[in-house]
């Protein structure tokens, strides 16, 4: 049993590793570095504005796992685009309220530099919520078309 696991482990790190790589695993990466760099700034100023860059941050993580393991083509009965659109949509809304709120109350570096990355958090989600709107994934396909129905 030792084997079968040491041979399938370069293939499990290979499907992590691959899914760091693509546009949406770069995405949920930045997004859980970002959060935890907020929380820092917001635990140092005001620390009831931290709860929203741990519970942003606990997102992200899963997210990530659940896209990295492919655990999302197994559980079918979620509807993994619309959730994570609207997690990426209601965490950019919730960064931008949040973040101004802290610029203008602004007393401190700490409060400063937590709002301004938390403006740059309301872009990334809404970067990441932009990419991952179901809607706009689908695509348009062609009719097929007879090649006897050419020009003359």
């Amino acid at each position: 049993m030792a084997d079968s696991e040491r041979l399938s482990a370069p293939g499990c790190w290979a499907a992590c590793t691959s899914y760091s790589r693509t546009r949406k695993g770069i995405l949920l990466f930045a997004e859980i570095i970002l959060c935890l760099v907020i929380l820092i700034c917001f635990s140092a100023s005001t620390s009831w504005f931290s709860s929203l860059s741990v519970i942003e941050m606990i997102l992200a993580a899963v997210y990530f796992v659940i896209y990295m393991c492919g655990l999302h083509t197994k559980a079918s009965f979620i509807n993994w685009p619309w959730s994570d659109f609207f997690r990426t949509l209601i965490a950019s809304i919730l960064y931008l309220i949040t973040s101004i709120f802290v610029l203008v109350e602004g007393r401190s570096n700490s409060k400063i530099t937590a709002g301004v990355l938390g403006l740059i958090a309301t872009c990334l989600f809404g970067y990441d919520a932009y990419f991952t709107f179901p809607l706009r994934q689908q695509r348009h396909t062609a009719t097929p078309t007879d090649p006897t129905d050419g020009p003359v």
